[in-house]
C-alpha cells in the first residue's frame, strides 16, 4: 500500500498549499510550478524516493483537482539497473491487475532493462530505479502500483 500512501500524502499536501499554487500560477507560473515541484520533493524526502509531479502537456497545470493523482515520476535509487524480480513477473501482474493493457520491453540497452505497460492512450514506464506513471491513478492503475513498489523495488509502508 506505499503507493497509495505516498499518493494521498502529495494529494493532501498539494491540497492544503493549493491557494498558493493558484496565486503563484496566476502571477508567474514558472514560481507555481516551482512551488509544486519543492511539495513533490518534501513529500519524497519522507519515503526515501525523488517524487516528481509531472505536466507533460500544456493546460494540464491549470487542472487543479487532478494534482497528485496522474502523471508522477518515482526515481527510487538512480544506481539500480536489474529488477531485484523478474521482468516477464512484472509483465504478468500488470495483464492481472489492468487487465486491458500490453507490455513490452523497454530501455533495454547498456546492461539496462525495463518493461513499458501501454493503457489506453496512457502508459506505465517501469525501471530498475524508477517509475514513470503517464495516466490518472484509478483504482485498477493504484492496485498495480502498490504491487510495484512493494515487489518491483522493495519498499515498504510507513504505517
Amino acid at each position: 500500500m506505499i503507493f497509495s500512501e505516498i499518493t494521498t500524502d502529495l494529494q493532501n499536501q498539494l491540497k492544503r498549499d493549493l491557494a498558493q499554487i493558484r496565486f503563484l500560477l496566476k502571477k508567474s507560473p514558472p514560481m507555481g510550478y516551482n512551488r509544486i515541484v519543492a511539495i513533490g520533493k518534501e513529500v519524497g524526502k519522507k519515503y526515501n524516493i525523488n517524487l516528481v509531479v509531472n505536466f507533460p502537456k500544456q493546460g494540464k497545470i491549470e487542472e487543479y483537482e487532478m494534482y497528485g493523482k496522474r502523471d508522477l515520476s518515482l526515481i527510487v535509487d538512480q544506481k539500480v539497473k536489474k529488477f531485484p524480480i523478474d521482468r516477464e513477473l512484472i509483465k504478468q501482474k500488470a495483464k492481472e491487475i489492468l487487465v486491458d493493457i500490453q507490455t513490452e520491453d523497454a530501455y533495454m540497452y547498456e546492461d539496462k532493462e525495463g518493461v513499458r505497460v501501454l493503457i489506453k492512450n496512457s502508459k506505465i514506464d517501469i525501471l530498475p530505479h524508477s517509475v514513470h506513471i503517464w495516466t490518472e491513478f484509478d483504482e485498477k492503475v493504484t492496485k498495480f502500483c502498490d504491487w510495484l513498489l512493494e515487489n518491483a523495488y522493495l519498499m515498504k509502508s510507513k504505517k
